[in-house]
C-alpha cells in the first residue's frame, strides 16, 4: 500500500485527493444547475408542471454528495485509447469509477458510473484477462477522507498476484448502520450476475456470506441504468420477507442514486384483506400447495351456468330474439379461448349484442358500433348475463370454500383429500368477510381468486429475496407481479424455515412462472468469517446435503467462542464483552427467551434495539428474536441457547435450518452460550 510522499507536487495520494475535491465540486455544480432550472416558461400546464417539478426533485436527490461516501473507489488506466487497441502508440484513458457519473463544465468525465461498460473490467479483469486495462487502482477511505490507494500491475507479468488489503479491508469494515452497497467490492461472478441481461430471470443460490442480497440490490441498479426508459414505464419492485429487513436494506439503491424502487413483503402485495389469524402449520401447508390453483379455478367457474332461456332485445317496434342455443355457442366459446374470468364477462353483453346487430343486418337494417353499445347495455341483456357469468368477489369465492364443506368438497374433488380438505375448513364460518379472520395463506388464496377475475398488473422487473421460505402460491402471487418482466430469484435452500420452504430452485422457478430461469451458485464467502462459517456448516448434511459449504475468503478467520453459560447473566456478560468492540452487535436468540434476555440487559443498564432499528455510535447492541434473524448481520453476535432455537420450531429439520441462519449473522466474531446441551450435530 502506497504512503504519501514528502513533496506535494510528486504526491499520488495528493493528486488523488485534488481529483477528489475537484470531483465534488464539479457534482455541486451540477445540482446547482439542475436547481436553478426554471420551467414557468416550458410547462404548458399545471399538470406537466406537477410532473417537471417532481422530476427536477428526483435528480436533485440523486445527485446529493454524500459526506461519508466515497464518490469514487477505483481507477482504471487503460493501455490503449477504446478502439485503438491495435494502434501502435495509442494513448491510454484514465477513468475513475465511483457510484455516479460527474462531469466537469464542459461535460468531460470525472468520474464514471460503476454501471457503465468502460467501468467492467475494474470487477472483471485479472492478469490472464487484463482486458487491456494497464493499471487498476483501489482507493482507500476513512469516513469520507480518502486515506490511502492500492495499484495493481496488471500488464506486468513479473508482479506477483496478490489479495487486495483495501478490499478485504472494506469486507471486513464494522457494520454500523442499515446495510451498505458492495459496489466497490464487487467480485467477477457477482459482476456476472450484476450485469446479466433484462429480458432473463436469473436465481442466485448463496449460502450466508455471499453477498446474494447485495448483487439482487446491484442488479436492480445496473438494469435501471442499462433500460431506464423501458423500466420507467413498466416499474420494478424489491420483495423481502419482513419489514424489519426491508428497513435494513432500504439504504442501498439511494446510496446508487436510484429513488424510485418500491420495496415489499409478499403480504404487502397480497393485502385485500386484513389478516387477524393465524393457520396452524398443517392447514398453512395445505393453503400454500400449488394445488388450490385448480380448486379455486373450478370453485370460480361453477358460477357461469348454461342459458336455458332465449334473450329478447326489444328496440323500437322490432324484437330481435337470440335462442338459447346460441348464447351457449357464445358462452362455450368464451370459456374455450380460457381467458379472466371478468374479462369473459365483459365480453359476453358484446358478444350478444353483437349476434342481434347480425339479425339486425340480415333485416336489411344498417346498424353502426353506437347501436351494439347500445344494445349490449339492453336490460334484457344485462340480466341475461348477470344469470349466466355473475359478477364474483374474490374474498366471498375464498370465504366460502373455507366455510362451506359441501362447495369445498364439491370443487376439490380428485384434488383433495378428505383428511386435507378438514384441516382447511374453518372450525367456526366467519358470517362475511369483514369478521373473518382471515390468515396470511388466505389473503394468497384471495390474491389467486382475484387474478383469475381480474389480470394483474406486470411489472419490468421484480428481485425476490430471502425466497426459499415462500409457497407455491406465494410463488405464484409473485410471479403474477412479473409476467411480461423478469426476475432475479434470491436464497438459500439451507435457510428455508417454513414447512413449506422451497425444495428445489427449479420448482420454485416453475411456481415462479419462469420455468428458464438461470440458477447460479455463490460459494464464495464475503461475510462470515472462516471459523464460524466452518462451525455452522456442520449443520449442513442434516438441513441440505445436496448444497456445497460455503467457502470463506477472508483472512481474518474472526473471533469465535463457544461458552458454558449458567443464566442471563452470563449472556447479559457475553454481549457486554462484545460491545467492547467497533461495530455492531445482536443477541440472537429462541423467540421465547426474548423477554427474560431484554429484561437482563435493562437491569444490567445496557439499551438495545429492535430488528430493523437502526444502529448509532451510542447503541450497537441489537436483540434479536431467531425467526427475525433472516437476512441481518452485524460485526460480533451472541447466540443465546441453540437447542432452544431448534425446540422453537415445529420439527428438528426447521429448527436446525433456523440455527444454521442464526450462527451465521457474525462479519467478526460469535459467541455461542448455552446451559443445556448443544445439538449433536454440531460436534464434530
Amino acid at each position: 500500500m502506497s504512503t504519501p510522499a514528502h513533496d506535494p507536487l510528486d504526491d499520488p495520494l495528493a493528486r488523488e485527493r485534488a481529483h477528489l475535491a475537484a470531483s465534488r465540486a464539479a457534482l455541486r455544480a451540477m445540482r446547482e444547475d439542475v436547481e436553478a432550472l426554471d420551467i414557468r416558461d416550458v410547462a404548458a400546464n399545471w399538470v406537466n408542471a406537477q410532473v417537471l417539478t417532481r422530476q427536477i426533485d428526483e435528480r436533485i436527490k440523486a445527485l446529493a454528495d454524500l459526506s461519508d461516501t466515497p464518490l469514487f473507489f477505483g481507477r482504471l488506466d487503460y493501455l490503449h485509447a477504446p478502439g485503438a487497441e491495435q494502434a501502435e502508440g495509442a494513448e491510454g484513458e484514465r477513468f475513475y469509477i465511483g457510484r455516479r457519473h460527474v462531469h466537469d463544465a464542459d461535460g468531460d468525465p470525472m468520474v464514471i458510473d460503476w454501471r457503465a461498460p468502460v467501468s467492467q473490467p475494474f470487477y472483471r479483469a485479472s492478469k490472464k484477462g487484463p482486458m487491456d486495462v494497464g493499471l487498476r487502482r483501489r482507493f482507500g477511505y476513512t469516513g469520507g477522507d480518502l486515506t490511502a490507494y492500492e495499484d495493481e500491475h496488471l500488464s506486468d507479468p513479473a508482479e506477483a498476484a496478490a489479495t487486495s488489503k483495501l478490499l478485504q479491508r472494506e469486507i471486513e469494515r464494522p457494520r454500523v448502520g442499515p446495510m451498505r452497497d458492495i459496489v466497490a467490492t464487487i467480485q467477477p461472478e457477482q459482476d456476472e450476475i450484476v450485469r446479466s441481461g433484462l429480458s432473463g430471470t436469473v436465481c442466485v443460490q448463496g449460502g450466508p456470506g455471499t453477498g446474494k442480497t447485495a448483487v439482487g440490490l446491484h442488479r436492480v441498479a445496473y438494469l435501471l441504468y442499462a433500460h431506464r426508459e423501458r423500466l420507467a414505464r413498466t416499474g420494478t419492485l424489491v420483495i423481502g420477507p419482513n419489514r424489519s429487513f426491508l428497513n435494513y436494506i432500504e439504504q442501498v439503491l439511494p446510496a446508487l442514486g436510484e429513488l424510485t424502487v418500491r420495496q415489499a413483503t409478499v403480504d404487502d402485495l397480497v393485502a385485500h384483506v386484513e389478516v387477524r389469524g393465524t393457520d396452524e402449520a398443517a392447514a398453512a401447508l395445505v393453503k400454500g400447495d400449488a394445488r388450490m390453483a385448480e380448486v379455486l379455478r373450478r370453485a370460480l367457474y361453477a358460477h357461469v351456468t348454461p342459458p336455458t332461456e332465449p334473450v329478447v332485445v326489444v328496440r323500437g317496434s322490432r324484437r330481435w330474439r337470440i335462442p338459447a342455443y346460441e348464447l351457449e355457442e357464445i358462452v362455450g366459446e368464451l370459456l374455450a379461448r380460457d381467458i379472466r374470468y371478468g374479462a369473459a364477462r365483459e365480453a359476453l353483453p358484446q358478444r350478444i349484442a353483437h349476434a342481434v346487430l347480425v339479425r339486425m343486418e340480415q333485416a336489411g337494417e344498417a346498424p353502426d358500433d353506437r347501436v351494439q353499445d347500445a344494445v349490449a347495455r339492453n336490460s334484457a341483456v344485462k340480466a341475461a348475463v348477470k344469470e349466466i357469468w355473475p359478477a364474483v368477489d374474490p374474498a366471498k369465492l375464498v370465504l366460502r370454500l373455507l366455510s362451506d364443506a359441501e362447495f369445498l368438497a364439491e370443487h376439490a374433488a380428485g384434488i383433495l383429500d378428505e383428511d386435507e380438505r378438514k384441516t382447511i375448513l374453518w372450525a367456526r364460518p366467519a358470517r362475511s368477510v369483514k369478521s373473518a379472520k382471515w390468515s396470511a395463506a388466505d389473503a394468497v388464496l384471495i390474491d389467486e381468486a382475484a387474478d383469475l377475475i381480474q389480470r394483474t398488473h406486470s411489472l419490468g422487473h421484480v428481485v425476490l429475496d430471502e425466497a426459499q421460505d415462500l409457497s407455491p402460491m406465494q410463488y405464484r402471487a409473485v410471479g403474477r407481479r412479473c409476467t411480461t418482466g423478469s426476475a432475479t430469484v434470491l436464497g438459500d435452500l439451507a435457510q428455508g424455515t417454513t414447512p413449506w420452504a422451497t425444495r428445489s430452485w427449479a420448482e420454485a422457478l416453475a411456481h415462479l412462472g419462469k420455468p428458464e430461469g438461470a440458477v447460479e451458485e455463490l460459494t464464495a464467502g464475503f461475510r462470515v468469517p472462516t471459523d464460524v462459517i466452518a462451525y455452522a456448516s456442520r449443520l449442513l448434511p442434516h438441513i441440505a446435503p445436496g448444497l456445497t459449504p460455503v467457502a470463506s475468503v477472508r483472512e481474518n478467520p474472526g473471533f469465535f467462542e463457544v461458552r458454558t453459560a449458567t443464566g442471563a447473566a452470563d449472556v447479559v456478560d457475553a454481549c457486554a464483552r462484545l460491545l467492547r468492540n467497533e461495530g455492531s452487535t445482536g443477541l440472537i436468540a429462541a423467540d421465547a427467551r426474548i423477554p427474560a434476555l431484554a429484561e437482563a440487559l435493562t437491569a444490567a443498564g445496557i439499551s438495545y434495539l429492535a430488528p430493523g432499528e437502526e444502529t448509532t455510535r451510542e447503541t450497537r447492541l441489537t436483540l434479536v428474536p431467531a425467526s427475525l434473524a433472516k437476512g441481518l448481520e452485524y460485526d460480533y453476535v451472541v447466540l443465546d441457547e441453540p437447542q432452544a432455537v431448534v425446540d422453537g420450531e415445529p420439527d428438528e429439520r426447521t429448527g436446525l435450518r433456523r440455527l444454521y441462519v442464526a450462527l451465521t449473522r457474525a462479519v467478526s466474531g460469535l459467541i455461542v452460550t448455552h446451559a443445556a446441551p448443544l445439538p449433536p450435530q454440531l460436534a464434530e
